[in-house]
């Protein structure tokens, strides 16, 4: 019997699916540049930030990182993928933030759960974060505690130890200094930490969360108290915690400061709302589906930053930071507030756009 004619099989595995019958448009490649360009084009996005939109859809509907759609160009999407990314596209097209369309959104190297509920964590808004954490100081080497008390009545003489060398281990007071008898040791620089043994930081209207999940996960040494208006903001920040297992923060429905009566920070930050009420801003782009009460405030977009700047120092510890994000053009009336309510050590610090994003002030004296 005749053997077949020979024939060459290649037989190394594939690198891509086999071709389905879409047209090459359907390729990785060509969908970035094909619908980014559409981005550009009907949103007005900048050509970068289009890119990165494109780019997270696929993601989603490959369920495949950055990296595999940079090393996978020609890869065509099959008929469910297909449809699964065209109708996320068209929600987009239509002008639905892509963080609301996938649901999450990345914040400080953490992923964010977000809904309509919530502000969409900006990159900006890591610029308050930052503020926070160089401002928040190492917690102070543990003193060592005597085991006997060297001014007790009751304590023999041979065991007593010398009046100098008790005064080298009093334990210190909440917000003392140390003075001349050494009555106290705490250190110039270590506030909040003689306080329970904790710093605290308080977030106003923390929204997602990403703020203070942001400090609480750089520094689990702190306690983050996270307060929002709105409930169903705070069931999503309560799943963020979950899904981050961060333990050092408390969830509280407050408006502002109003279920915090006796409650003491050695920080607190906000991203209140800071855009003005006749602003054509709001109507534009992803701000016609985010929550309108998280970003309009009166006339001039300053009602909130001078609700908080007004009641802050009722709930700071001595030498305790305020620090808030405001608008473009509000850095200047943000400083002259913070100095009208006696707040030292004002400033002003600019986003990697260069713009004076964030403002703060520190109390000073007895409160």
């Amino acid at each position: 019997m005749p053997y077949p004619p020979f024939r060459l099989v290649d037989t190394r595995p594939a690198l891509y699916p086999p071709y389905t019958g879409f047209c090459m448009t359907d390729r990785i490649q060509e969908i970035i540049r094909n619908d980014s360009q559409r981005l550009v084009s009907e949103h007005g996005l900048d050509s970068s930030s289009a890119r990165i939109e494109v780019q997270c859809l696929l993601q989603a509907v490959l369920q495949a990182d950055r990296a595999y759609l940079l090393t996978h160009p020609e890869q065509s999407l099959n008929e469910e993928q297909h449809a699964r990314y065209r109708a996320l596209l068209e929600r987009r097209l239509n002008g639905e933030p892509v963080a609301y369309i996938l649901g999450e959104r990345e914040f400080y190297g953490l992923n964010f759960k977000v809904s309509p509920a919530t502000l969409i964590p900006r990159p900006e808004t890591e610029l308050l974060v930052e503020m926070a954490l160089q401002r928040i100081p190492s917690p102070p080497t543990p003193l060592p505690i005597p085991l006997l008390n060297p001014l007790s009545e009751t304590t023999s003489h041979s065991t007593r130890l010398p009046t100098t060398a008790a005064k080298s281990l009093v334990i210190p007071q909440a917000g003392e200094e140390a003075n001349e008898e050494g009555n106290s040791l705490i250190l110039a620089g270590e506030r909040g930490w003689g306080r329970g043994g904790l710093f605290r930081v308080l977030d106003l209207g923390t929204g997602s969360g990403a703020i203070a999940l942001s400090i609480a996960h750089a520094r689990p040494d702190v306690e983050a108290v996270a307060v929002d208006a709105s409930q169903d903001a705070l069931e999503v920040a309560r799943v963020n915690t979950q899904r981050l297992n961060i333990g050092n923060v408390r969830l509280l429905r407050s408006d502002w400061f109003s279920a915090l009566q006796g409650e003491r920070f050695d920080m607190i930050v906000a991203n209140p709302p800071y855009v003005a009420e006749s602003d054509a801003y709001l109507s534009r782009g992803d701000l016609r589906f985010e929550p309108r009460a998280a970003l309009a405030s009166g006339a001039d977009g300053l009602d909130d930053i001078r609700r908080i700047i007004a009641q802050a120092k009722e709930y700071l510890n001595v030498n305790g930071w305020l620090l808030f994000e405001h608008g473009h053009d509000q850095a200047e009336q943000a400083r002259a507030l913070l100095q009208q309510a006696g707040f030292v050590e004002v400033f002003s610090a600019r986003d990697l756009a260069g713009i004076e994003r964030v403002s703060g002030g520190m109390t000073v004296g007895h409160l």
